[in-house]
């Protein structure tokens, strides 16, 4: 059994990692997250009463406080996810990106070499540093070819560009001080619990409401798409079985653009929601985003070759699960667009510090 702090693990897929790590492992999870709009622990109720999961409530860039729970859990390792990550809002505030996505990265660092250097010789052989990144550093792709772990870094948003500096910082790291990190970037994923600002959930429930589906421009960007109990499976075998120093890109080999992302939703919801249809009547096109990147797609074949994962879910198969979620778990979507949520973690939060 393993103690294992898990950064982010209030968002989208630190949860998803959460609650694999509880309801399939016997490890113990400190889950530390600031809660910021996109951090969500209702999405965690099925495992938040688990004597293996405990909740901190701490910004990555209070050096002071990343030290304490260091101190206090005496981790075997940490799965840092947190990071601001919607490239639209990087676009209009950078400022954020930077110092959660860098500063907050290299306070992790700081920490995590601190309290490893003060570790015995066989806990601190067997320490991990797990670093979740994205296939957006690597820039953007013509019609042919993919992303490999040797392509160079482009970035060409604020966002992209906070999370290539921190994947060069956790290399750093390593290779000056010795601190025994593992990275991986993933492709766009998808699946139950996304925060609805993101493309799949908020076609969803645009639909579902009637509402236009906004795309932009041409709708021929296209992205490769990986469900997130896929990816949460691959960052759990990368932080058991990887080799130290190396990085391992995660993707769902499943290109799609976004125009077809839409239409296969608006297929299944014609489906499964009958009387909305036909949905595709509510896409309208609108002004691309500034510096949209035309293709990311992830060449997986290294983490398949040497660790031997590769995603379960094909693309049509795990949009169908992602839409009948959305469809059958209204009140997390109606917490989510009021801002419920939020007033229950504050309600929440309290007792579960006192636990």
């Amino acid at each position: 059994m393993k103690k294992i702090i898990v950064t982010g693990g209030a968002g989208f897929i630190g949860s998803a990692v959460v609650r694999q790590l509880i309801g399939e492992t016997d490890h113990t999870v400190i889950n530390l997250d600031k809660l910021t709009y996109a951090g969500n622990l209702t999405s965690l109720a099925s495992v938040s009463d688990s004597p293996r999961y405990c909740f901190e409530q701490v910004d990555i860039c209070d050096a002071a406080e990343v030290a304490r729970v260091f101190r206090e859990h005496q981790p075997d390792a940490i799965m840092h996810l947190a990071a601001e990550s919607h490239v639209d809002r990087s676009i209009t505030g950078p400022a954020d990106f930077i110092e959660t996505n860098i500063v907050g990265t290299y306070t992790l660092l700081e920490a995590a070499r601190s309290y490893w250097n003060g570790l015995d010789g066989l806990r601190k052989a067997a320490f991990r540093f797990h670093h979740i990144s994205t296939d957006e550093v690597y820039g953007s792709l013509g019609d042919e070819g993919f992303f490999t772990e040797d392509t160079a870094y482009e970035p060409n948003s604020p966002y992209s560009a906070s999370k290539a500096s921190s994947d060069h910082l956790v290399r750093a790291w390593h290779h000056t001080y010795g601190l025994p990190v593992v990275t991986t970037n993933c492709s766009n994923n998808y699946g139950p619990y996304h925060f609805p600002e993101k493309l799949i959930p908020l076609m969803i429930l645009n639909a579902v409401s009637g509402k236009p589906l906004p795309i932009y421009g041409k709708g021929d960007n296209i992205r490769d798409w990986l469900y997130v109990d896929d990816h949460a499976r691959a960052l759990r075998l990368v932080l058991e079985r990887g080799k130290l120093g190396e990085t391992y890109n995660i993707g769902g080999w499943n290109e799609k653009t976004n125009l077809e992302v839409v239409d296969t939703i608006c297929a299944i919801l014609d489906e499964l929601h009958p009387q909305g249809a036909p949905h595709a009547r509510l896409k309208t096109y609108v002004q691309d985003r500034p510096g949209h990147d035309k293709r990311y797609a992830i060449d997986a074949s290294k983490i398949e070759r040497d660790l031997g994962w590769k995603p379960q879910e094909t693309f049509e198969t795990g949009l169908r699960k992602t839409v009948e979620w959305y469809l059958s778990n209204t009140d997390w979507v109606n917490g989510v667009l009021s801002g419920d949520y939020q007033n229950w973690i504050s309600q929440n939060y309290s007792q579960r510090s006192e636990a």
